[in-house]
């Protein structure tokens, strides 16, 4: 078994990358920004199934900051870099994001060269693929880039992009005997750890809450953080993943109204105040001249973006759940643990 450092344990897709690797007898360090932030990962791995956690440790590092990087890579086999600043809200400007995301892949590349890793993992995501196109009659895939020059993009995808190209130019010009290889999630959902839940779950959140009067006519790939994982430690260690990215889609793209629908369906009670009525573009319109986070979705209304992981299946033998089965596993997970109303 390796000595693996995964980067953001504490976050969504994190903490089930440690459920993963301490399930299959690796020796796991995760970074955290402070100390007291170690207790609350180890809950969320026992949240996980894992009742002996000796095998976790940890070590202080932040994307912003230099110090305790090299520290953190010492003696790793593997670096699976998950952190990347993924906000509940529109920032005050883009180079909040788009500074440490950059930033911050940069400090782990060459930590993790300089400590004789042998590959790095980097999670990046369908934003540096998907967005400034125009239509396209075929499904988006690994060899498309995010544009930013015919269409506005958000923030996060500008900091996505702009972390994963950064990371390639480093090892095509830095990075040594060090491999790469990237995952590129869509919409990632599943069942949550831990009542401080991802921003990719709060779209499940605000309509089992009823905090939403309709769906907007937008669309997302969807796939099963369980799955994100296991596409990660496919990555890590295949031969075949050296020097490639991968996107991670159960290749099933779906309207905010036909989740409200899943959710119905499979929720019962628990789903009683989920909206099914689809909202007239141009209300949203409207309403995102007052809302920055709407307003920041407005150019995707009525966008059915496809993608294929058709790459991952064939090199890496990668095979998602269902994403409807992702859905419900979000909202059961929320029920469960008290996060939203009981059945």
């Amino acid at each position: 078994m390796s000595t693996v450092l995964v980067t953001g344990g504490s976050g969504f897709i994190g903490s089930h990358t440690l459920v993963r690797l301490l399930a299959d007898g690796h020796d796991v360090r995760t970074t955290v920004r402070r100390e007291s932030r170690a207790d609350d990962v180890r809950r969320m791995v026992r949240s996980g199934g894992i009742d002996d956690d000796s095998g976790l440790s940890f070590a202080l590092a932040d994307l912003t900051r230099d110090d305790g990087w090299r520290e953190a890579a010492a003696g790793c086999d593997y670096v699976l870099h998950i952190a990347s600043p993924f906000p509940s809200r529109v920032p005050d400007h883009e180079d909040d994001l788009i500074v440490p995301a950059r930033e911050g892949a940069l400090r782990v590349l060459g930590a993790a060269r300089d400590a004789g890793v042998k590959r790095v993992v980097q999670t990046s995501s369908f934003a540096a693929i998907g967005y400034g196109h125009g239509a396209l009659d075929r499904p988006l895939d690994e060899t498309d880039w995010t544009t930013f020059d015919r269409r506005p993009v958000s923030a996060y995808t500008k900091s996505k992009t702009l972390a994963e190209r950064a990371a390639w130019e480093f090892i095509a010009e830095q990075g040594g005997d060090l491999e790469l290889s990237v995952v590129n999630p869509v919409l990632v959902l599943g069942p949550v750890l831990d009542a401080d839940y991802a921003t990719s779950i709060r779209l499940i959140h605000r309509m089992l809450d009823g905090d939403m009067p309709g769906c907007p006519k937008l669309y997302f790939g969807v796939v099963d953080v369980r799955d994100v994982v296991d596409l990660h430690i496919r990555a890590m260690t295949d031969p075949a993943a050296a020097g490639e990215r991968f996107l991670a889609t159960s290749d099933q793209t779906m309207s905010i109204r036909e989740m409200a629908e899943i959710l119905r369906t499979r929720m019962g009670d628990a789903a009683s105040k989920v909206p099914t009525r689809e909202l007239p573009t141009w209300l949203v319109r409207i309403v995102g001249l007052f809302d920055a986070e709407i307003r920041s979705a407005v150019p995707e209304l009525g966008n059915r973006k496809h993608a294929t992981a058709a790459k991952a299946r064939e090199r890496l033998g990668w095979s998602p759940r269902p994403a409807e089965d992702a859905i419900e596993a979000s909202a059961e997970s929320l029920v469960r643990l008290g996060i939203v109303g009981h059945r």
